[in-house]
């Protein structure tokens, strides 16, 4: 693409980050300019979303014409991170041309992370068309960078008992040239385990550095209102050709990678979300059953491994250590 953005690879896509370290935020950006079906799905009581309707099922919209998504930091405040990166595309003519204006369609949704760093630092418009040019294809870097800066987990006992995390990435190849790709910002109340051996990999810091298990923590009879600072984003990418119907369908059962990676998780007290773009060319027909099943088996196990990235590739931001 000229003006700025970058050719997209293989999935159709390019993955930008805009870091504020010393403010511990930011945004990381996944687009599709060539656009994309896009499905959605909100887990938790508390969730912080921008155009989430458009990206669902019988949406007015042609459901091809979805232009990318945002992730990010800075809570609500964040969300205007989201009209930096409209107005890049714009400026570019990718978007829906209505005949006196080109609108992209942009999703995004956001973490809180203003407990770590300063509160009033907070990704904006110029943070999101930052983030949008530096998109890129290929050799993305993860870890506590983008939306992922300021993210942690482990907060049950308080942010002094925290453990950083950050965003990760991973991907999956499936049988005839079909890719799955997880874009993550982990933002969890508290701990993260690897699913193949059930060992806690990050969470809340005890004494002496020991990762104290949440399930030691919980008190039933507890009058306390959970905090809530917790919330985790991601983007979902796939090459195969999906109806929006689809697309929601697999937003849906992704969040089975949320679920086997994280505890608690979609509790009142987060806002966990997760979109999918389908970029794949050629007709949208439904997807023939066990291909489909099979589409939202590898779905489950790119979060799940994107979960985990991002707490194994975190880096130290505002005094608050790594699992590592």
């Amino acid at each position: 693409m000229s003006d700025g953005l970058r050719a997209p690879g293989p999935l159709g896509v390019l993955i930008g980050h805009s870091t504020d370290r010393r403010g511990a935020t930011g945004c990381t950006v996944v687009l599709s300019p060539g656009g994309a079906v896009g499905g959605v799905a909100v887990r938790g009581g508390a969730p912080c979303t921008r155009e989430t309707d458009i990206f669902r099922s019988g949406a007015g919209v042609d459901p091809r014409l979805v232009h990318g998504v945002l992730l990010t930091g800075g809570s609500v405040f964040g969300l205007a991170a989201c009209d930096g990166v409209v107005r890049y595309l714009s400026e570019r003519g990718i978007g829906l041309h209505t005949g006196v204006a080109c609108i992209p369609i942009v999703g995004a949704a956001g973490l809180y992370d203003l407990a770590v760093g300063r509160a009033d630092a907070r990704p904006d418009a110029a943070a999101g068309a930052a983030a949008c040019a530096a998109a890129r294809a290929t050799r993305i870097a993860d870890g506590s960078r983008g939306a992922g800066t300021g993210a942690t987990v482990g907060k049950a006992r308080g942010m002094e008992h925290a453990t950083k995390s950050g965003l990760g990435i991973a991907t999956l190849h499936l049988a005839h040239d079909v890719d799955v790709q997880a874009v993550v910002a982990v933002n969890a109340f508290g701990e993260v385990v690897d699913p193949q051996t059930g060992k806690i990999v990050a969470g809340i810091r005890g004494r002496h550095g020991r990762i104290q298990a949440i399930g030691e923590l919980l008190d039933l009879g507890s009058d306390a209102q959970p905090p809530l600072t917790n919330t985790t984003i991601g983007v979902l990418v796939t090459n195969a050709a999906l109806t929006q119907e689809d697309a929601n369908a697999l937003a849906s059962v992704a969040h089975d990678g949320i679920a086997l990676t994280i505890r608690p998780t979609h509790t009142r007290a987060d806002g966990d979300t997760l979109f999918v773009l389908s970029t794949g060319a050629g007709p949208r027909a439904t997807m023939p059953m066990l291909d489909f099943i099979s589409l939202q088996h590898a779905a489950v196990q790119a979060v799940a491994a994107a979960v985990l990235r991002a707490v194994s590739q975190a880096t130290a931001v505002a005094g608050i250590p790594p699992a590592r």
